[in-house]
């Protein structure tokens, strides 16, 4: 590995890293909102929703990152005004409606530096032809990131606050700042559409046939009738499982995601990505069925099994949207494609909401394994990467 590739990973697993580690306060601001203000699950939620709205315009954002400055420019940006902050988090105790505007700028903060690793991820991977690599770096940060977030976190919510947990991101921001400042950004790949309006950035992606091909093979490859809800219900209520079991099985699934990434990481760079595609369609429809048969035994079995090759099938899509980026447009093309995923996953839920009191849990399982097959006419027409 060359030093510029090191460096690029170095910084792209420590955005990803810094991403869920920000979930550390989430336990002590909860506990806040829920002993302290005795707000309703209600209100919960929709603060949570205001907080976290931010992601939802992850085009726009790729849109000005690729048009104004630089990608290392706006990381370097966003971890200044992230420290700025939580500073205000930590040392002030503010009204409701502020703390809920700082948060919202923290999040905004925290949607700027991921596109911005994106998009040098897209860049600088296409050029070594490591997108698969690099990404399986990011997940695995995040992934280890969460498991450090769920005992640290409690910790910190049961002794002190979540203003506490704020101010521990300081250091994190910080480091990361550092690792940034070694990486050397590709200047020609960097800045070129620069003075392009928001309508003809637009319309240059939405002219990209391939481009438009390969996000409405995203939609329906991601999209099918969610059931996941309903099966939390039956560990409750049915399985009788404890919620030290289910966070516990949680935290298992999550090691053996960090297992499937590695496993991408290895054999990434070998992969015939349409085949591979092509056969996950039917893997995925398999698995699906296969919670037709729900126990406590298989429960736990599909827990392992699938968050092992969940994480390896994530990160093969992950990789083919970043493959199919548009050059010059990496940020704005890649979020535009994350956008489209995060789309179809809201969709899934809504449509799993609508159909299981109509058709009964059996069927909206068999439902989701059928749509799993939409996708299939599309791989032909998509080009190889």
């Amino acid at each position: 590995m060359n030093r510029k590739l090191f460096w690029v990973f170095a910084l792209s697993s420590a955005v990803y890293f810094t991403q869920g580690i920000e979930g550390l306060p989430s336990q002590g601001l909860f506990y806040y909102l829920k002993e302290t203000l005795h707000f309703s699950p209600e209100k919960i939620m929709v603060i949570n929703s205001i907080v976290l709205s931010a992601w939802l315009i992850k085009p726009i954002i790729g849109y000005v990152i690729d048009n104004s400055f630089s990608k290392k420019i706006w990381i370097f940006i966003s971890l200044a005004l992230d420290i700025i902050t939580v500073l205000f988090i930590g040392l002030l105790n503010m009204p409701i409606f502020i703390l809920i505007a700082v948060l919202l700028m923290n999040s905004t903060n925290g949607a700027f530096r991921d596109v911005s690793a994106d998009g040098i991820m897209c860049v600088e991977g296409k050029i070594h032809k490591a997108t698969g690599r690099i990404q399986s770096v990011q997940w695995i940060a995040i992934s280890a990131s969460g498991l450090i977030t769920g005992l640290v976190g409690g910790i910190i919510a049961q002794k002190w606050d979540y203003r506490v947990a704020f101010l521990f991101l300081i250091p994190i921001y910080i480091l990361v700042g550092l690792i940034a400042s070694f990486y050397q950004e590709t200047p020609a790949l960097n800045g070129q559409n620069k003075n392009n309006s928001l309508f003809a950035h637009l319309k240059e992606l939405l002219t990209d046939k391939n481009l438009i091909i390969v996000a409405l093979f995203i939609f329906l490859y991601k999209y099918s009738p969610s059931f996941g809800t309903p099966l939390f219900f039956i560990q409750r209520d049915a399985f009788k499982w404890g919620k030290v079991w289910i966070g516990a099985l949680a935290t298992i699934g999550t090691i053996f995601e960090i297992s499937g990434a590695l496993l991408y990481y290895k054999f990434s760079q070998k992969i015939k990505m349409k085949q591979w595609l092509f056969f996950s369609v039917f893997l995925g429809a398999v698995t699906t069925l296969s919670y037709l048969y729900y126990t406590p035994v298989t429960a736990v079995i599909y827990n392992v099994f699938y968050s092992f090759i969940g994480m390896f099938i994530f990160l093969m899509v992950m990789d083919f949207m970043a493959r199919n980026t548009t050059k010059g447009f990496e940020a704005t093309s890649f979020a535009l494609l994350c956008s489209v995923s995060n789309l179809a996953l809201v969709t899934s839920n809504l449509s799993g909401a609508f159909l299981l009191p109509k058709v009964g849990l059996k069927w909206l399982i068999i439902l989701s394994a059928l749509t799993s097959f939409l996708c299939l006419p599309l791989i032909n027409k998509m080009k190889e990467v």
